[in-house]
């Protein structure tokens, strides 16, 4: 491609360039287009490159959420749903519905190829120093990875994998140029591409594009190379290798500065917190109507503070004073919205069907009988159900509208450290090692390798450093002798909701148990986050022959609670692998 296509804005989305340069990030010559030969003259060409792709990508934010949980059995389509939306709900999509076309994909994809180009030829000419080449090129190079494997999930065997610019995306179509390629090889393919990227760590403290802005890091802006590539693998099978990368996230801030020895207890950690909570609490303990919602789990979805720093691996900022508008007011919210999507009612019986722990005041030997997690993540509007984790910056939680409905701040919210625990305890639980996994969705790797009741020495107890890596983990907390190992603050997900443990059912196979308990505990704790259909999808691919109903009994489920589809008929086509996908129509 000789021309990098940047629309104006683009360019206006991200003032945050103009914060890390005082120099004329974007001194471009008048019109859409951006000659290349001008584009790409000095490190600030290259961030404004880097910026202006991440602006393109925020523009998929919908598209990603309606077809990585409308396709899955948490959400639901609304009254005010057009055809397009119902049928990839009710799995019934023709090849002209546009939610099915990959073109908005392949566009994105192809302008990355082209910086990639571009980056390569500065550092050939000495314009990007070999330090800021890595970086930038392998941000750029994962968040493609990250595209692809979008494609791979939604379309199968019937992706193009394509590496060169392109002058035109309609290229894509030539067969005798890009033949398909199969959800495996794609894999392998980016595998080995991403596996080899220069620079997999994060942008570093201090470089022009990891900066404070206020009150939350832009580091979280970028995509987690790490995490991408324990996804690969993941889904690959190679589940060692994908817990090696999740581990090296999850040990981000081990052994950090004593000054920051809070965070190498608690960052990606899943633990508990002197200075932060980001619990399921109550002020009164076993007073239903004391849920806290001015603190703790909720305000996650809400707030930029220590809590954001903690949770959120990734996540991208709208800003109303900036172009791209917020897609996901539209998206879900009735007010000031078109409120296309809702819960499925087999989400709201999955949070209600949960057991809390006990509570601990006189008179009440048992905990409450839901998943509180559900009434912060959904509330009534109107009469109408509303998913909220979207929507908390823009309406307000105690008067239920919006402050000002112009101002559509929000965030896409793509990968947190829920997300990362789970995803490893999948690949420990596929490796033997289910016990472990049980622990860190549960009351944490302590307690399930306590020591047996009486017992003070923990030397024994409460780690597994007899594993092998990456599955070593020491939470040691004991006394004589005094313990605080690296993992002692681990409190599993459950117990970070106040929910007892999952009841694993006796006499079964454990990795299958343990991994029924993991998807399950996704939709509790990820609801609406987009990574559902991704989730039921790859051990789908997993259980082919031991359970090849997997897929299809959980959307049939969907269908026939909330009334509407073809339950039966869907059940019956999603028997077929080859129905779990998008109908490949480049338009």
């Amino acid at each position: 491609m000789k021309k990098f296509t940047i629309k104006r804005w683009l360019v206006a989305a991200f003032a945050v360039i103009g914060l890390i340069s005082c120099k004329k990030a974007f001194d471009l010559t008048p019109g859409t287009e951006l000659d290349a030969t001008l584009a790409y003259r000095n490190i600030y060409d290259a961030d404004a490159a880097v910026m202006g792709i991440y602006g393109k990508f925020m523009g998929l934010a919908d598209r990603y959420i309606i077809l990585n949980e409308l396709r899955g059995d948490l959400l639901q389509y609304t009254a005010n749903a057009d055809e397009n939306l119902r049928q990839i709900s009710n799995h019934t999509v023709s090849p002209d519905n546009p939610y099915a076309n990959p073109r908005p994909f392949y566009e994105l994809i192809l302008n990355c190829n082209d910086v990639l180009k571009n980056f390569t030829i500065m550092r050939q000419n000495n314009t990007l120093k070999e330090a800021e080449f890595n970086q930038r090129y392998s941000d750029i190079a994962c968040l493609r990875s990250f595209l692809y494997l979008q494609l791979g999930i939604h379309y199968g065997d019937q992706v193009r994998y394509i590496t060169d610019p392109l002058e035109k995306v309609s290229s894509i179509n030539d067969e005798s140029r890009f033949p398909k390629v199969s959800f495996d090889a794609l894999l392998d393919s980016l595998i080995t591409f991403t596996d080899q990227i220069p620079f997999k760590d994060q942008y570093p403290v201090g470089t022009s594009l990891n900066i404070n802005l206020d009150a939350y890091s832009t580091q979280k802006f970028f995509i987690n190379k790490k995490s991408l590539l324990g996804d690969l693998h993941l889904w690959k099978g190679n589940y060692r290798k994908a817990a090696t990368y999740y581990r090296e996230v999850m040990e981000t801030a081990t052994n950090g500065p004593a000054s920051e020895l809070e965070n190498s207890y608690t960052l990606y950690k899943l633990g508990w917190s002197t200075n932060a909570n980001i619990y399921v609490t109550y002020s009164r303990p076993g007073d239903a109507s004391s849920l806290v919602t001015t603190d703790g789990w909720r305000m996650l979805f809400e707030t930029y503070d220590v809590r954001y720093n903690r949770e959120w691996i990734w996540a991208l900022q709208f800003d109303s004073k900036f172009s791209p508008e917020n897609p996901l007011i539209k998206l879900f919210s009735p007010i000031g919205g078109s409120y296309l999507v809702k819960p499925s009612k087999t989400i709201l019986d999955n949070w209600n069907s949960q057991q809390q722990r006990p509570a601990a005041v006189a008179g009440t030997a048992n905990g409450l009988p839901y998943d509180a997690r559900g009434l912060l993540s959904v509330r009534d509007i109107g009469g109408q159900p509303v998913v909220m984790k979207y929507l908390y910056n823009y309406i307000n939680n105690v008067t239920n509208t919006p402050a000002n409905i112009f101002n559509r701040n929000g965030r896409w919210f793509l990968y947190r450290q829920t997300h990362l625990h789970l995803r490893f305890a999948e690949a420990a639980n596929r490796e033997g090692y289910s016990r472990l996994a049980y622990g860190l969705f549960n009351s944490s790797i302590g307690a399930a390798f306590a020591a047996p009741a009486g017992v003070t020495d923990k030397t024994n107890f409460e780690n597994t450093l007899a594993y092998p890596a990456p599955y070593n983990f020491d939470a040691r907390n004991g006394e004589i002798p005094n313990y605080r190992a690296p993992w002692y603050r681990n409190i599993g997900i459950r117990q970070r909701a106040n929910l007892q443990n999952y009841v694993l059912p006796p006499a079964t196979d454990s990795i299958t148990e343990v991994e029924n308990g993991l998807i399950n505990e996704g939709a509790l704790e990820n609801a609406f986050e987009g990574t559902r259909w991704a989730d039921l999808l790859r051990v789908a691919r997993r259980r082919r022959v031991s359970d090849p109903a997997f897929l299809a009994d959980k959307i049939a489920d969907k269908l026939r609670k909330d009334g509407v589809g073809d339950a039966a008929g869907v059940r019956t086509k999603l028997m077929d692998e080859k129905n779990w996908y998008l109908p490949f129509n480049l338009q």
